[in-house]
């Protein structure tokens, strides 16, 4: 089926080459458990069927067979080509000096490779756009919105800019980020009021990933880490469908805003993973959409260092159409 305008359709990329060394712990395991170990979403018995495909070399030498590694052996896995979905190609400028580049990112376009994507996301998109104008330098992310989040994502071209600009975007840093966003109701707000949130966001277990991060669980389970986070949630407007809220974050932990929702009782309205009892759905990934996240708006930015920017992108028609006139 034809994809609409402004989407790049499915498609089958170059293949990739995943490089990977044997730690401590992990010697004298099979190598295909070692692989299976890191990447749940294959089991043992897949990796040895890649191994006999000679897809998989150890110490530069092709491993047709299964045989025990050793600390600090090298593993490289030629994956071979595979068809990247469908993604929205199409984005509004925001701001464009010839250095630093904001754009409204659509919902559905991943910024960098990762979870089955590699030349179908902002990063590629951007250095093909550049190329084939003859721009010296290519546009890279300064930060990286979530898959299906949608709206300012900020980006420069030159390396100097984007290490300058990326400690703007640490806690300790001036920037201010206000995201909009779809909630099961939060019936501990009133229209108007304010809730600080403070809990950690934790590394915890996951069937088809191993590790993901989420919110503190409520009954004891293995924890690997946690990251202080600070998020402040308004309620902007209580609707039938769910709250609509402004989410103002201090500190960027991965899936901030979600995990700290579903940690509230409250998570948006349609995420597939994070669960109101702060639980996480088995069945799904972090990577999975069906929830409405906008980076709206983005204050103090000091670029550069004479000026602060103050930017806005509007959201998409989808979260436009629930929410009305007042965005």
């Amino acid at each position: 089926m034809d994809e609409p305008a402004g989407w790049r359709p499915a498609a089958l990329n170059n293949g990739w080459t995943y490089c990977d060394r044997v730690r401590a712990g992990e010697q004298s395991f099979r190598l295909s458990d070692v692989l299976a170990n890191r990447y749940r979403h294959s089991s043992s018995a897949t990796w040895q069927q890649r191994l006999a495909r000679g897809e998989i070399t150890l110490n530069g030498l092709a491993c047709p067979d299964d045989v025990e590694v050793k600390t600090g052996d090298w593993i490289r896995w030629q994956r071979p080509p595979w068809v990247e979905a469908a993604v929205p190609d199409q984005w509004e400028v925001i701001h464009d000096d010839g250095d630093l580049l904001v754009v409204n990112k659509p919902s559905g376009l991943p910024v960098m490779p990762g979870g089955g994507f590699l030349s179908h996301t902002l990063t590629s998109l951007l250095e093909r756009r550049s190329r084939s104008v003859g721009e010296a330098l290519v546009p890279k992310p300064i930060h990286r919105l979530g898959r299906f989040t949608s709206g300012l994502q900020v980006c420069a071209r030159r390396p100097e800019t984007r290490a300058a600009l990326s400690k703007q975007f640490q806690p300790e840093g001036d920037c201010r980020k206000t995201y909009l966003a779809l909630t099961q109701r939060l019936e501990r707000l009133q229209q108007g009021q304010t809730l600080v949130i403070q809990t950690d966001v934790v590394e915890r277990q996951h069937p088809l990933l191993g590790w993901i991060w989420g919110p503190e669980p409520t009954t004891p389970e293995p924890l690997r880490k946690r990251l202080s986070a600070h998020s402040s949630v308004k309620l902007r407007e209580r609707r039938e469908t769910g709250d609509l809220v402004e989410v103002l974050i201090r500190t960027g932990r991965p899936h901030q805003i979600r995990i700290h929702l579903a940690q509230q009782g409250c998570p948006l309205l349609g995420d597939p993973l994070y669960q109101s009892d702060q639980g996480l759905s088995a069945s799904a990934t972090p990577g999975d959409g069906g929830y409405q996240l906008h980076a709206w708006r983005l204050e103090g930015l000091d670029w550069p260092p004479t000026k602060l920017l103050s930017l806005h992108a509007q959201p998409p028609k989808l979260l436009r159409d629930q929410l009305g006139a007042g965005c």
